[in-house]
């Protein structure tokens, strides 16, 4: 193996395409100079139709867990009620943040690897009136499922006048988002994912609903406070010092996913999905979750003949291929593997070519080439559909 390469498979941090490393690297400019406004200018009109909304989609410095907070500060006051859906990890997340705060929190608790059903959130909201904000993530990362959001939505606002904020970290910017259209109220994401950045920016964005909301809410907040971050991205800057390397990578992000056209970014992520799925089909090895409730960005795998964490440190030696392990409960039976921003079927024939050597030594049974060969028939068979 070749000692300084890396091959990251996966869900976060992801590669970084070199004409983004390029741009992150020119010169330092002045954060409050024309440079830097021109920027945000060219910026703020692109990261709207990736969030699919009007409304304009602040840029924090931070990781994507700030922008969490910034959205439970802002639109939960003090003395209501919210609501978590849990469907894994980072839906836990939602629920400590909200606790953090003092906020009565019910929790909606749903098998890990596996989505909510909408009639599930209209019946709890029936059942509990009081609750003025719903809190899900739209990929649960840590399981590999993709939450029916926009069902979900609408499911709430058939019974209740409850918010729905979003946790699209993982997901926005590699799967379909229609924020406006959808009725989303809160939509949040972070640089290190599909967006093909290092970490250390989020995105926050929030309706017209959730405003009016934000603007009556008495709950103190000083660098989280999303007024400050509106008032200042439509004049074309920020309330605070930004990352200008960071928006100097962002930028060029943007400008590729305009290239390629988002429905393109879109159905790739579709395509590297259903060959990884079919992939481990092909070879026997369980899934986490079903084809129906499955992200576009995370794979999890939970194999029954061999040990995941085998698995994973044999990747890594062999290979230099970073596989992620599973989380808390699932720490040592799932790995999760990662196709989201600068990825492509290339990529992802090479990884399930080198996963089959990886499972064969992990004393996994696996007939060599049968995953890959499910892979090509499915990139073969896109171009048919």
């Amino acid at each position: 193996m070749l000692t300084d390469q890396q091959i990251l498979r996966i869900p976060g941090p992801t590669p970084i395409p070199p004409s983004v490393n390029r741009a992150m690297s020119q010169p330092m400019i002045g954060h409050r100079g024309e440079s830097t406004s021109d920027m945000i200018s060219d910026i703020r009109p692109k990261l709207k139709r990736v969030f699919g909304t009007e409304q304009e989609v602040m840029i924090l410095t931070g990781s994507g867990t700030s922008a969490l907070e910034t959205a439970v500060v802002n639109v939960v006051a003090p003395g209501e009620t919210a609501a978590v859906i849990v469907t894994g990890s980072f839906g836990e997340r939602f629920a400590k943040i909200c606790e953090a705060y003092n906020i009565e929190t019910h929790i909606i608790e749903v098998t890990w690897g596996e989505a909510l059903e909408p009639s599930a959130i209209k019946e709890f909201l029936q059942e509990h009136p009081e609750v003025k904000a719903v809190f899900s993530t739209y990929c649960e990362t840590s399981t590999g499922v993709l939450n029916p959001i926009a069902e979900l939505a609408s499911a709430i606002k058939e019974v209740s006048e409850a918010l729905l904020i979003v946790d699209g970290v993982s997901c926005i910017g590699g799967v379909e988002t229609k924020m406006d259209e959808w009725g989303l109220d809160v939509v949040v994401t972070g640089s290190q994912k599909a967006f093909m950045l290092p970490a250390g920016l989020a995105f926050i964005a929030a309706s017209e609903r959730a405003w009016k909301k934000i603007g009556a809410n008495p709950r103190p907040r000083f660098y989280l406070d999303m007024k400050k971050h509106r008032d200042n991205i439509i004049k074309d800057t920020t309330p605070f010092t930004p990352a200008i390397s960071l928006l100097f990578g962002l930028q060029q992000v943007l400008r590729l996913m305009e290239e390629e056209g988002l429905e393109e970014v879109y159905a790739r992520h579709r395509l590297m999905m259903e060959m990884t799925r079919s992939a481990f089909n092909a070879l026997g090895v369980p899934l986490l979750t079903s084809g129906e409730d499955a992200s576009p960005t995370v794979t999890s795998v939970q194999p029954t003949d061999f040990e995941a964490p085998v698995f994973r440190k044999i990747m890594k030696q062999e290979f230099g291929m970073d596989i992620a392990g599973g989380q808390q409960h699932m720490a040592k039976t799932v790995f999760r593997i990662g196709h989201m921003g600068y990825c492509s079927p290339a990529d992802m024939l090479q990884a399930i070519a080198a996963m089959e050597i990886g499972i064969a030594k992990a004393g996994g049974a696996v007939e060599l080439g049968k995953g890959v060969r499910a892979a090509q028939e499915i990139y073969l068979n896109e171009g048919k559909r």
